[in-house]
This record gives structure tokens, sequence and C-alpha cells, in this order.
């Protein structure tokens, strides 16, 4: 049921002028599937309420209550029914006007009473003064509200079957352009690097380059499975573990969301840009037991961003490595997505990072991850895992190689990933797998290349679309050389 409700959704917003990609279907389906989850949220604390003989207040004044404004229900139905009022409920220009020059304005505001950054109040007002609604016709606001109004988030199983919706139309969006891995990052990669970090009940884990959340949720969905977890350690998962800075405004409001229907009340994710934040000013109390992260990547900063670094560069990549290094506490763990290239870049920045990076920390293992890994973007990637506090002794690579061509029908899985997770435990030697002793590393340049000493001679093999390129730049010098032997004759 609730697959088909949101492919009536994707249905309505294809025909609707305001909505042309399929960023605009996530962030118009993502601003009320969250009304509606605040429905739910306030159903659930009114009868916590009365179970214990308090009355709760709820958060949204009457007339802006989903069930008063998006779905008043008919009164007059037969026991057990719940169906729409249509003399009540709103459509057309009507329905349009209200939520454009009264809702939103409405929750806008909630950001500036809010007690804190914190408190869902705070998130309904940061939300909303990042969005608009790009519904233009009240008449396909209508369809679309009633097919999320079939939606719901009373269970665990409920809020779970959404998750795993909300995820796919996430990972649909990625895969459909140039945003491919700047929003979602392969789940089973995800899973690959937590099972190497090991995040505890207790720790405090940070991205700060939360896009999606995707890191944020599935850490919480590893550590929420451990066995015979108190009230206190669920308190503790709720409140104080889970910790992300994002930049982009659809990409904080898809965290939210995200977090959310994972099970997190009131994620603790602050719209901001990362990087313009001083790390001279980051104190023990600001640092993290456990950093995730696969920051974006090819961006370039402005100079007075710069400033805020040791290490000058305009890769957006390298600037979030050295904030990753500063945010980490003596003996905290990392998981770090970046480009391969920065292994073996010959730049200053990229010399002087890797050598930070090997002399402030312990890069015990580096994965090696093979192209098309991230659907719909081209970079190479590899995963750093470092612990901070004593320097680098010995790196163990590993590279990855699922022995297919990976694509949209054919992506990265759990099992492509399980020989690594086995094997990093000990850091075995196998043919896909070796050590370098730091020693051995050139200290002009510290690269860190992955060369394995066993592979022998490497045989590149091209792809098809570069092999059918080829062959059209060909015919086109071709025919350029023809015309110009009939322009002589």
């Amino acid at each position: 049921m609730f697959e088909q409700a949101f492919k009536n959704i994707d249905d309505v917003l294809w025909k609707e002028a305001g909505c042309t990609t399929e960023l605009d279907y996530t962030e118009q389906t993502s601003w009320l599937l969250f009304l509606k989850y605040l429905e739910s949220l306030e159903q659930d604390k009114t009868n916590e309420a009365l179970l214990t003989g308090k009355t709760y207040k709820p958060i949204l004044d009457k007339a802006f209550q989903w069930a008063t404004w998006a779905a008043p229900k008919d009164a007059n139905n037969k026991l057990g029914e719940s169906k729409l009022d249509h003399k009540t409920a709103t459509t057309g220009d009507d329905l349009r006007d209200f939520v454009n020059k009264e809702l939103f304005p409405y929750l806008e505001g909630f950001k500036a009473k809010a007690s804190g950054p914190n408190t869902i109040e705070y998130k309904i007002g940061e939300i909303f003064g990042e969005i608009k609604n790009k519904i233009q016709s009240g008449y396909n606001l209508r369809e679309i509200i009633n097919h999320i109004d079939e939606l719901q988030f009373g269970s665990q199983q409920e809020k779970h079957e959404l998750s795993h919706l909300y995820e796919a139309k996430i990972k649909n969006m990625g895969n459909a352009g140039r945003n491919g891995g700047e929003y979602y990052t392969p789940r089973p990669l995800i899973r690959a690097i937590i099972q190497v970090v090991q995040p505890q009940i207790g720790e405090r884990v940070y991205d700060g380059a939360v896009g999606s959340a995707g890191f944020l949720c599935e850490a919480f969905e590893h550590m929420r499975s451990k066995p015979n977890l108190s009230t206190r350690d669920i308190k503790t998962l709720q409140q104080n573990t889970f910790f992300g800075k994002e930049k982009k405004s659809l990409a904080y409001v898809m965290a939210i969301m995200n977090m959310i229907l994972h099970g997190i009340e009131a994620p603790n994710i602050i719209h901001t840009n990362t990087l313009t934040e001083n790390l001279a000013d980051v104190q023990d109390k600001d640092r993290y037991d456990v950093i995730l992260a696969n920051p974006p990547f090819g961006g370039k900063e402005r100079k007075e961003v710069q400033e805020n670094f040791n290490i000058k560069t305009g890769e957006t990549a390298f600037l979030f490595l050295q904030h990753f290094i500063k945010m980490l506490k003596a003996g905290g763990r990392a998981g770090v997505v970046i480009k391969n290239t920065f292994l073996s870049n010959t730049d200053n920045a990229s010399v002087s990072l890797r050598k930070l990076l090997l002399e402030s920390s312990n890069l015990h293992t580096v994965l090696d991850c093979p192209g098309g890994t991230f659907l719909g973007a081209g970079v190479k990637t590899v995963v750093l895992f470092f612990e901070k506090g004593a320097p680098t002794r010995k790196v163990w690579y590993y590279q990855l190689e699922p022995g297919r061509n990976m694509g949209k029908t054919n992506p990265l899985n759990d099992n492509d990933l399980a020989e690594f997770v086995a094997l990093q435990k000990n850091f075995a030697t196998t043919a896909k797998s070796w050590s370098v002793d730091v020693g051995s590393i050139d200290p002009k340049t510290f690269d860190l290349s992955v060369k394995n000493p066993d592979a022998g001679e490497a045989v590149v093999h091209r792809s098809p679309s570069a092999i059918m390129d080829e062959i059209a730049l060909l015919d086109a010098e071709s025919a350029g050389l023809l015309s110009s032997i009939r322009a002589l004759l």
C-alpha cells in the first residue's frame, strides 16, 4: 500500500508544472510527509499524556494541524470509517493560497520561538524557512495530500517500511543525474564502513557533510540492534549520539525526514556551512568519538573559507578532511570516503594533508573502491579508516573487485563487501589485500597510491562507451579529412 501511495504521488508531481526534476519530487514529498508525521507524533504525545493523567498542549495551533487543513474527516461516517470531509476540505486556489500565505509563514515562525536548535519546534522553523511549496495547482496539491494521508506512522513496522521507501526515493534522485554521489552514498558501503569503525552506545557520532543522513541512519540501525538495550541506552541513542551539519537546504530537509523515519524524533542536524567554522576555536568538548562521512568532491571554496584551515586549498573534500581530523577526539575513529587521487596528487596541499594524516592519526586501512560504486558519478574513490592520536606505522590496503561492471541494474551489495570486512579484522594478506610500512613511503611526497605488489602489470579495460566515443571521434576526423581532400580536388 505504501509503495503504491509513493508511486501515485510521483505520478501527480509529474503533471505539475512547478516540479521538473527528481529533486523537486523528493523535496515536495518531504515537507508533506513531515507534516503528516507531526500529526502522528502529536497523537502519540496526547495518548501518552492521557495514560498518565496529564494534559498535552499540541505544538501546532488547531488551524494548522493536519487534521484541520489537510485531511478533515467526515464525522457522519459509519463506525470505523475515516473518509475525507469534502465539505470542509479546501482545494484549488484556496488550498494553494492557504499553504503559501498562511501555513508556511506560520511554520517558519517556529524557529524564532524554539527553546533551542535540538527541539522539534526548531526543526519545523528551519525546514519551512528553507523550502517553498512548488506545487502550483491546488488541485494537484489536494490529490497529493490525499495520497500522503493514506500513509500511517503508528507502528515501528510502518515507520520501517516508510523509511525504506524514502531511502529508495533518495537513491532514485541520486541516480537521476549529476547529483549521484552528492545525496546518496550506497548503503552497503556505509554498512561496511560502520562494521569496521564499530560505533558504541555512549559514543558521539558525527557527519559534518551529512547529505541525506545515510551514515547516521545506518549507524543508528547498527547500534539499536544491540541486544538488551536499556531505557537509558535508547534515550542516549535518541538525544545524545548522532550529530550532523549540512549546507544545502534540500539535503538538510531530507536528512531531518530520513532520521525521523528511522526513529530519531528530533535529529541533531544543524543547517550551516561546516567549512566556515574556524578550526582554531574547536575545543575538546566539541570533538567526537566517531566520524563517518562522504564529503562532496570537486567543490571550490572561497579564499575567506580557506583561511579557517592550516593547509590552504580550494578542494572542498580536502578541507573537510582537515575538519574531520580536528573534530576527532584522541582515540576517536573515522571512516571517510574521498577521491582516490588524494593518495597520489603532487600539489602542495595534497602532500601536506597526507603528511598531516599520517603524523596525527593511525591510517590503518584504505579500501579501494571500483568505478561504478557511486551511480551517476564517475569519480573513483577510496575509504580512509583512521584513529586519532598515534602516528601511522603500517597501512593495510584492500582492492574491492566485485568481478562485474556495476551500474543501476547491478549496484554494489553487502556480499561484495563481506570479504573486506572479514579480512580487515586481522589485516590479512591475500591476492587483493596487502600492507605497506610507512617507513617505505617517500617522505617528500607521502605518496599513498594503491599499488598491489603482487598484481603484476595492470591491464586497463576500457568501457564500451569510451570505445564508442573514440570510434565517433575517429569517424569525425575521417569525415573532416575527406572533406579537405574533396576541396583540394
